[in-house]
């Protein structure tokens, strides 16, 4: 009885390594699988860095494109006033040219109605 003892405590001793060894070999492979994961997410995040820098780089050059820009625009603005005084006093001469052609109209109505009307008769003499 012993020996049936001692098989079937071996055979215990067996399924119980057995097991260990699984449990052991699965946790290895879930440790394994979670590295791989935060190497990945790292490779990720070096490479989000990376990007964020360009676009800091691109942020900071287009800052000193738009400063330059409204150091230039900066330069158009008395030409932007000459034009606003142009087109006012282009307005005030619309309005002249206007009021002129009114009254040449009216003249020439006038002359027009002057030689449309017939001549005076001239006095019947009186005998």
């Amino acid at each position: 009885m012993a020996q049936k003892d001692e098989a079937v405590h071996d055979q215990l001793a067996d399924s119980l390594n057995d097991l260990f060894t699984s449990v052991s070999t699965m946790i290895k492979s879930q440790l394994q699988g979670t590295n791989n994961e935060l190497e990945v997410l790292e490779q990720m995040n070096e490479r989000v860095g990376e990007e964020y820098k360009e676009m800091g780089g691109v942020a900071s050059g287009l800052r000193v494109f738009v400063e330059q820009l409204k150091s230039k625009g900066g330069n158009f603005d008395q030409y932007v006033q000459q034009i606003d005084a142009i087109e006012q006093q282009v307005t005030e001469f619309e309005a002249v040219v206007s009021m002129l052609d009114k009254h040449v109209s009216l003249l020439e109505s006038k002359v027009l109605s002057v030689y449309q009307s017939p001549p005076p008769h001239p006095p019947h003499p009186t005998s």
